[in-house]
Protein backbone atom coordinates (compact mmCIF):
# COMPACT_ATOMS: atom_id res chain seq x y z
CA UNK A 1 0.00 0.00 0.00
CA UNK A 2 1.54 3.44 -1.07
CA UNK A 3 2.05 5.71 2.23
CA UNK A 4 2.88 9.58 0.96
CA UNK A 5 5.23 11.32 3.33
CA UNK A 6 3.74 13.45 5.63
CA UNK A 7 3.00 17.41 4.95
CA UNK A 8 2.89 20.58 6.81
CA UNK A 9 -1.07 20.71 6.87
CA UNK A 10 -1.88 17.14 7.69
CA UNK A 11 -2.99 18.25 11.17
CA UNK A 12 -5.08 21.07 9.49
CA UNK A 13 -6.50 18.60 6.85
CA UNK A 14 -7.47 16.08 9.73
CA UNK A 15 -9.19 19.10 11.04
CA UNK A 16 -11.27 20.50 8.57
CA UNK A 17 -13.03 16.61 7.99
CA UNK A 18 -13.72 16.58 11.23
CA UNK A 19 -15.18 19.46 11.79
CA UNK A 20 -17.48 18.84 8.28
CA UNK A 21 -18.93 16.17 10.47
CA UNK A 22 -19.21 17.81 13.69
CA UNK A 23 -18.11 21.43 13.94
CA UNK A 24 -19.37 21.95 17.36
CA UNK A 25 -16.68 22.96 18.89
CA UNK A 26 -14.75 25.13 16.20
CA UNK A 27 -18.28 27.06 16.52
CA UNK A 28 -18.03 27.20 20.01
CA UNK A 29 -14.08 28.90 20.55
CA UNK A 30 -14.33 32.50 18.92
CA UNK A 31 -17.98 32.51 20.34
CA UNK A 32 -16.68 32.84 24.07
CA UNK A 33 -14.43 35.76 25.49
CA UNK A 34 -12.35 33.49 27.18
CA UNK A 35 -10.54 36.00 28.66
CA UNK A 36 -13.99 37.41 30.59
CA UNK A 37 -12.65 34.06 32.75
CA UNK A 38 -8.68 35.34 33.71
CA UNK A 39 -9.30 37.40 36.57
CA UNK A 40 -11.24 35.20 38.75
CA UNK A 41 -8.86 32.17 37.15
CA UNK A 42 -6.46 33.89 38.47
CA UNK A 43 -6.85 33.75 41.98
CA UNK A 44 -6.04 30.07 42.22
CA UNK A 45 -2.15 31.18 41.19
CA UNK A 46 -2.05 34.22 43.63
CA UNK A 47 -0.08 32.16 45.80
CA UNK A 48 3.80 33.00 44.78
CA UNK A 49 5.87 30.18 43.25
CA UNK A 50 9.21 29.05 45.91
CA UNK A 51 11.27 28.76 42.79
CA UNK A 52 11.32 28.57 39.02
CA UNK A 53 12.08 25.08 39.19
CA UNK A 54 10.17 22.30 37.26
CA UNK A 55 7.79 22.33 34.36
CA UNK A 56 6.14 25.66 34.03
CA UNK A 57 2.32 26.02 34.54
CA UNK A 58 -0.17 25.71 32.02
CA UNK A 59 -2.05 29.28 30.92
CA UNK A 60 -5.09 29.40 33.12
CA UNK A 61 -7.38 29.45 30.29
CA UNK A 62 -6.25 26.60 28.61
CA UNK A 63 -6.78 24.38 32.13
CA UNK A 64 -10.36 25.77 32.28
CA UNK A 65 -11.32 24.63 28.99
CA UNK A 66 -10.00 21.20 29.76
CA UNK A 67 -12.62 21.73 32.91
CA UNK A 68 -15.46 23.02 30.40
CA UNK A 69 -14.56 19.76 28.31
CA UNK A 70 -14.75 17.26 31.51
CA UNK A 71 -17.76 18.89 32.85
CA UNK A 72 -19.72 18.96 29.41
CA UNK A 73 -18.23 16.08 27.67
CA UNK A 74 -19.61 14.31 30.90
CA UNK A 75 -15.71 12.68 31.32
CA UNK A 76 -13.38 11.83 34.23
CA UNK A 77 -10.43 13.13 35.14
CA UNK A 78 -8.25 9.91 33.29
CA UNK A 79 -10.81 10.15 30.64
CA UNK A 80 -10.39 13.76 30.22
CA UNK A 81 -6.38 13.16 29.87
CA UNK A 82 -7.04 10.00 27.55
CA UNK A 83 -9.42 11.73 24.99
CA UNK A 84 -7.45 15.15 24.35
CA UNK A 85 -4.61 12.67 23.94
CA UNK A 86 -6.90 11.22 21.21
CA UNK A 87 -8.83 13.36 19.81
CA UNK A 88 -7.40 16.45 17.62
CA UNK A 89 -10.87 18.67 17.96
CA UNK A 90 -9.82 18.38 21.60
CA UNK A 91 -6.33 19.75 21.50
CA UNK A 92 -7.66 22.42 19.08
CA UNK A 93 -10.67 23.25 21.47
CA UNK A 94 -8.14 24.10 24.44
CA UNK A 95 -5.16 25.54 22.24
CA UNK A 96 -2.72 22.66 21.96
CA UNK A 97 -0.32 21.74 19.15
CA UNK A 98 0.42 17.70 18.68
CA UNK A 99 3.74 17.85 19.93
CA UNK A 100 2.40 19.60 23.21
CA UNK A 101 2.33 18.70 26.53
CA UNK A 102 -1.29 17.40 27.58
CA UNK A 103 -2.54 18.18 31.53
CA UNK A 104 -2.46 15.21 33.02
CA UNK A 105 -5.15 13.29 35.02
CA UNK A 106 -3.75 14.75 38.25
CA UNK A 107 -3.11 17.95 36.95
CA UNK A 108 -7.05 18.58 35.97
CA UNK A 109 -8.30 16.99 39.55
CA UNK A 110 -6.41 19.60 41.18
CA UNK A 111 -7.30 22.51 39.72
CA UNK A 112 -10.69 21.52 39.80
CA UNK A 113 -10.44 21.18 43.76
CA UNK A 114 -8.54 24.62 43.87
CA UNK A 115 -11.70 26.28 41.94
CA UNK A 116 -13.88 24.39 44.70
CA UNK A 117 -12.15 25.60 47.62
CA UNK A 118 -12.27 29.05 46.31
CA UNK A 119 -15.87 28.90 45.72
CA UNK A 120 -15.49 29.79 41.93
CA UNK A 121 -16.30 26.44 40.30
CA UNK A 122 -20.24 27.11 40.34
CA UNK A 123 -19.68 31.02 39.55
CA UNK A 124 -17.27 30.28 36.75
CA UNK A 125 -19.59 28.01 34.93
CA UNK A 126 -22.64 29.53 35.47
CA UNK A 127 -21.13 32.70 34.03
CA UNK A 128 -20.06 30.14 30.95
CA UNK A 129 -23.60 28.75 30.84
CA UNK A 130 -24.67 32.98 30.58
CA UNK A 131 -22.26 33.12 27.97
CA UNK A 132 -23.54 30.43 25.56
CA UNK A 133 -27.11 31.64 26.12
CA UNK A 134 -25.95 35.54 25.07
CA UNK A 135 -24.06 33.74 21.96
CA UNK A 136 -27.92 32.17 20.96
CA UNK A 137 -27.37 28.41 21.99
CA UNK A 138 -30.61 28.36 23.78
CA UNK A 139 -32.94 25.57 23.74
CA UNK A 140 -35.68 26.36 21.25
CA UNK A 141 -36.97 22.74 20.64
CA UNK A 142 -38.23 20.09 22.70
CA UNK A 143 -36.25 18.74 25.65
CA UNK A 144 -35.30 15.03 27.33
CA UNK A 145 -35.10 13.90 30.42
CA UNK A 146 -33.06 10.94 31.74
CA UNK A 147 -31.42 9.54 34.74
CA UNK A 148 -27.96 6.97 35.20
CA UNK A 149 -26.93 5.44 37.77
CA UNK A 150 -23.25 6.21 39.05
CA UNK A 151 -21.59 3.10 41.28
CA UNK A 152 -19.57 3.74 44.42
CA UNK A 153 -17.43 1.19 46.35
CA UNK A 154 -19.24 -0.99 49.07
CA UNK A 155 -18.93 0.97 52.23
CA UNK A 156 -18.57 -1.82 54.59
CA UNK A 157 -19.59 0.41 57.32
CA UNK A 158 -20.70 -1.61 60.63
CA UNK A 159 -24.71 -1.98 61.31
CA UNK A 160 -24.34 0.88 64.10
CA UNK A 161 -22.86 3.10 61.40
CA UNK A 162 -25.70 2.14 58.75
CA UNK A 163 -28.32 3.02 61.02
CA UNK A 164 -27.04 6.86 62.11
CA UNK A 165 -26.26 7.31 57.90
CA UNK A 166 -29.79 6.49 57.46
CA UNK A 167 -30.89 8.52 60.04
CA UNK A 168 -28.77 11.56 58.37
CA UNK A 169 -26.03 11.58 61.11
CA UNK A 170 -22.04 11.41 60.49
CA UNK A 171 -21.09 8.08 62.58
CA UNK A 172 -18.11 9.59 64.77
CA UNK A 173 -15.34 7.36 63.54
CA UNK A 174 -16.13 8.61 59.70
CA UNK A 175 -15.93 12.49 60.73
CA UNK A 176 -12.91 11.99 63.10
CA UNK A 177 -10.88 10.85 59.70
CA UNK A 178 -11.02 13.80 56.73
CA UNK A 179 -9.33 11.21 55.04
CA UNK A 180 -12.37 8.13 55.55
CA UNK A 181 -14.80 10.53 55.52
CA UNK A 182 -13.88 11.55 51.63
CA UNK A 183 -14.14 8.11 50.43
CA UNK A 184 -17.65 7.61 52.09
CA UNK A 185 -20.53 7.98 49.90
CA UNK A 186 -23.16 9.00 52.52
CA UNK A 187 -25.87 9.18 50.72
CA UNK A 188 -25.68 6.57 48.20
CA UNK A 189 -28.48 3.92 48.66
CA UNK A 190 -29.41 0.08 46.91
CA UNK A 191 -32.21 0.06 44.43
CA UNK A 192 -33.52 -2.89 42.19
CA UNK A 193 -33.18 -2.57 38.28
CA UNK A 194 -34.19 -5.83 36.35
CA UNK A 195 -32.06 -8.71 38.12
CA UNK A 196 -29.18 -6.34 39.07
CA UNK A 197 -28.93 -4.47 42.37
CA UNK A 198 -26.63 -1.13 41.93
CA UNK A 199 -25.67 0.74 45.09
CA UNK A 200 -24.77 4.43 44.41
CA UNK A 201 -26.22 7.50 42.89
CA UNK A 202 -28.43 8.88 40.29
CA UNK A 203 -27.19 11.69 37.90
CA UNK A 204 -30.32 13.15 36.34
CA UNK A 205 -30.54 15.70 33.14
CA UNK A 206 -32.70 17.60 30.63
CA UNK A 207 -31.17 17.54 27.21
CA UNK A 208 -32.42 20.12 23.97
CA UNK A 209 -33.21 18.56 21.13
CA UNK A 210 -31.93 20.73 19.16
CA UNK A 211 -28.49 21.85 19.73
CA UNK A 212 -27.98 18.20 22.05
CA UNK A 213 -27.04 20.58 25.71
CA UNK A 214 -27.51 19.46 28.99
CA UNK A 215 -29.65 22.01 30.10
CA UNK A 216 -30.65 21.22 33.96
CA UNK A 217 -28.76 18.05 36.10
CA UNK A 218 -29.72 17.09 39.41
CA UNK A 219 -28.28 13.97 41.83
CA UNK A 220 -30.30 11.80 43.90
CA UNK A 221 -29.77 8.59 45.49
CA UNK A 222 -30.25 5.06 43.44
CA UNK A 223 -33.53 4.38 44.68
CA UNK A 224 -35.29 7.76 43.97
CA UNK A 225 -37.52 7.67 40.86
CA UNK A 226 -37.14 9.67 37.92
CA UNK A 227 -39.68 11.59 38.03
CA UNK A 228 -38.76 12.65 41.61
CA UNK A 229 -35.94 15.33 40.31
CA UNK A 230 -37.86 16.66 37.22
CA UNK A 231 -39.15 19.99 38.22
CA UNK A 232 -36.13 20.50 39.83
CA UNK A 233 -33.88 19.76 36.57
CA UNK A 234 -36.52 21.40 34.53
CA UNK A 235 -35.65 24.47 36.19
CA UNK A 236 -32.52 24.72 34.91
CA UNK A 237 -34.12 24.92 31.43
CA UNK A 238 -36.29 27.18 32.28
CA UNK A 239 -33.74 29.79 33.84
CA UNK A 240 -35.73 29.86 37.53
CA UNK A 241 -33.05 28.62 39.62
CA UNK A 242 -33.20 25.34 41.61
CA UNK A 243 -30.67 22.50 40.41
CA UNK A 244 -29.48 23.80 36.91
CA UNK A 245 -26.60 23.68 34.41
CA UNK A 246 -25.58 23.62 30.95
CA UNK A 247 -23.45 21.69 28.89
CA UNK A 248 -22.41 19.90 25.72
CA UNK A 249 -23.98 16.09 25.51
CA UNK A 250 -22.70 13.70 23.18
CA UNK A 251 -20.82 13.80 20.04
CA UNK A 252 -16.84 14.33 19.95
CA UNK A 253 -14.25 14.23 17.53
Amino acid sequence: MYRRPPSFFDVESQLDKIYQINNFLSTLNPLIKWELFRSDLNKVREKERKSNAGAHPYDIILIFKVLVLKKYYNLSDEQTEAQIRNRLSFRDFIGLNFSDRVPDAKTIWLFAEQLKQLDLEQELFDCFAEELVRQGLEAKSGSISDGSFVAVPKQRNTRGENKQIKSCEVPERIAANPHVLAQKALDAEWAKKGDKLPYGCKNHVTIDEEHKLIRGYGVTGTAAHDSVPYLDVLRGVCGSGGVCGLGIFGQGY
